[in-house]
Protein backbone atom coordinates (compact mmCIF):
# COMPACT_ATOMS: atom_id res chain seq x y z
CA UNK A 1 0.00 0.00 0.00
CA UNK A 2 1.27 3.46 -0.84
CA UNK A 3 1.40 6.08 1.87
CA UNK A 4 -1.90 7.92 1.91
CA UNK A 5 -3.70 5.43 -0.31
CA UNK A 6 -5.95 2.69 1.06
CA UNK A 7 -6.83 -0.14 -1.29
CA UNK A 8 -10.09 -2.01 -0.80
CA UNK A 9 -10.68 -5.25 -2.71
CA UNK A 10 -14.40 -5.86 -3.20
CA UNK A 11 -14.21 -8.97 -5.39
CA UNK A 12 -16.94 -11.44 -4.49
CA UNK A 13 -19.13 -8.91 -2.69
CA UNK A 14 -22.55 -7.73 -3.74
CA UNK A 15 -23.47 -4.04 -3.92
CA UNK A 16 -24.81 -3.82 -0.34
CA UNK A 17 -21.75 -5.56 1.13
CA UNK A 18 -19.47 -3.34 -0.91
CA UNK A 19 -21.19 -0.14 0.26
CA UNK A 20 -21.00 -1.27 3.89
CA UNK A 21 -17.26 -1.94 3.58
CA UNK A 22 -16.54 1.39 1.88
CA UNK A 23 -18.58 3.24 4.52
CA UNK A 24 -16.66 1.48 7.32
CA UNK A 25 -13.29 2.38 5.80
CA UNK A 26 -14.38 5.99 5.22
CA UNK A 27 -15.40 6.25 8.85
CA UNK A 28 -11.94 5.11 9.99
CA UNK A 29 -9.87 7.34 7.70
CA UNK A 30 -7.87 10.21 9.09
CA UNK A 31 -6.15 13.19 7.48
CA UNK A 32 -3.14 11.13 6.32
CA UNK A 33 -5.32 9.31 3.76
CA UNK A 34 -5.92 11.18 0.53
CA UNK A 35 -7.32 8.44 -1.69
CA UNK A 36 -9.31 5.21 -1.51
CA UNK A 37 -8.51 2.87 -4.38
CA UNK A 38 -11.41 0.47 -4.76
CA UNK A 39 -10.78 -2.69 -6.73
CA UNK A 40 -14.13 -4.08 -7.79
CA UNK A 41 -13.43 -5.91 -11.02
CA UNK A 42 -15.13 -5.44 -14.34
CA UNK A 43 -15.95 -8.79 -15.91
CA UNK A 44 -18.69 -9.66 -13.39
CA UNK A 45 -20.69 -6.53 -14.20
CA UNK A 46 -20.67 -2.87 -13.30
CA UNK A 47 -23.03 -2.78 -10.30
CA UNK A 48 -20.41 -1.83 -7.72
CA UNK A 49 -18.78 0.74 -10.01
CA UNK A 50 -22.16 2.35 -10.67
CA UNK A 51 -22.98 2.38 -6.95
CA UNK A 52 -19.68 4.14 -6.17
CA UNK A 53 -20.37 6.90 -8.68
CA UNK A 54 -23.98 7.33 -7.55
CA UNK A 55 -23.45 7.15 -3.78
CA UNK A 56 -20.16 9.02 -3.42
CA UNK A 57 -20.12 11.41 -6.36
CA UNK A 58 -21.69 14.82 -6.75
CA UNK A 59 -20.89 16.02 -3.21
CA UNK A 60 -23.01 13.42 -1.44
CA UNK A 61 -20.26 12.36 0.97
CA UNK A 62 -18.51 15.28 2.73
CA UNK A 63 -15.12 13.52 2.95
CA UNK A 64 -14.94 12.84 -0.80
CA UNK A 65 -14.10 15.67 -3.19
CA UNK A 66 -14.41 13.60 -6.37
CA UNK A 67 -14.75 10.11 -7.82
CA UNK A 68 -12.52 9.10 -10.70
CA UNK A 69 -11.78 6.03 -12.75
CA UNK A 70 -8.57 4.16 -12.11
CA UNK A 71 -5.98 2.84 -14.53
CA UNK A 72 -8.36 0.10 -15.67
CA UNK A 73 -12.16 -0.31 -15.69
CA UNK A 74 -12.04 -2.55 -12.60
CA UNK A 75 -10.74 0.23 -10.34
CA UNK A 76 -12.50 3.34 -9.04
CA UNK A 77 -10.75 5.93 -6.87
CA UNK A 78 -12.40 8.12 -4.24
CA UNK A 79 -10.32 11.25 -3.77
CA UNK A 80 -10.47 12.60 -0.23
CA UNK A 81 -8.02 15.45 -0.75
CA UNK A 82 -5.57 16.61 -3.38
CA UNK A 83 -1.88 16.06 -2.81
Amino acid sequence: MNAGIIEIDLHGKNVLQAKAEVDAVLKRTDSSVYRLRIIHGFHGGTGIRSMLWEEYGYGREPKIIRVQGGNNPGITELVLRDY
